[in-house]
């Protein structure tokens, strides 16, 4: 370990060549980098109504989530509905009982 402490660090590599293609090529032939966007008023128009495009879907998404939830409550309520009926019944039926002839004493 000691032996890579004293060797001098080697200098980072140099930067890759920015474009492999020569700087006299016709600025038609295709290249990966897109032309510099200008400002184009029709594209901000597009952009905006994309924009209120997405706002209606959002707001008619949301719309449609709460009343599935409404739906789920409501299903909900009605399964749990039934099981107080059943307990009531359960309770009716330890009250018929008989009271035991001879009392536990207590201590």
């Amino acid at each position: 370990m000691s032996e890579l402490q004293n060797e001098p660090s080697s200098p980072p590599p140099p930067p890759p060549p920015a474009s492999s293609e020569s700087p006299s090529s016709p600025p038609s032939a295709p290249s990966d980098d897109p032309p510099p966007c200008r400002f184009d008023p029709c594209r901000t128009i597009g952009i905006i109504k994309r924009k209120a495009l997405i706002k209606d879907l959002a707001a008619v998404y949301h719309a449609e989530c709460l009343a599935y939830c409404q739906e789920l409550l409501e299903l909900q309520r009605k399964c749990e509905e039934p099981y107080p009926d059943i307990k009531v019944a359960a309770d009716s039926r330890k009250e018929t009982m008989r009271p035991p002839k001879r009392l536990k004493k207590s201590r």
